[in-house]
């Protein structure tokens, strides 16, 4: 593949070609040259972008995957495991808003927030001082 000039490697990644220059600014691609002033780009550069750009659609750190495509081993890996936990987070997150969308939806409260006796003892609980982490763990799903 011949070099190609950023708005035509931004075409070809269905990206802005300020996400290509924003990736630049962070280091995490650089343009082969220049050419009449537009930065031009070959095939390693767009592997390098299409990588960035899918870790960034997973919700992944940009300097995480800069780190993957950069850092020595020892770095990247322990800043994937960081992500990984991250990650297992806000899975975690994600779960107990499910669980608790899904005893909205099954409780026979008209208005859940203001009538239901479950909902109204869990923010009774974080009125009283319990932190949302004590009671999410008390009511995460498997």
């Amino acid at each position: 593949m011949d070099l190609v000039p950023i708005g035509e490697a931004a075409r070809l990644l269905d990206m802005n070609a300020s996400a290509l220059r924003y990736y630049e600014e962070r280091g995490l691609v650089a343009p082969v040259t220049r050419s009449g002033g537009r930065r031009m780009y070959g095939r390693q550069e767009l592997r390098r972008l299409a990588f960035v750009r899918t870790m960034q659609q997973l919700g992944i750190a940009l300097d995480t995957a800069g780190a993957v495509l950069d850092a020595p081993g020892e770095q990247w890996r322990a800043a994937a495991a960081e992500q990984i936990d991250v990650l297992g987070e806000l899975i975690n997150r994600a779960k107990t808003a499910q669980y608790v969308l899904r005893h909205a939806i099954e409780c026979p409260a008209e208005h859940p927030a203001q009538e239901c006796e479950v909902w109204i003892g869990l923010v009774d609980r974080l009125v009283e001082g319990d932190t949302f982490a004590q009671l999410a763990a008390e009511h995460r799903p498997e």
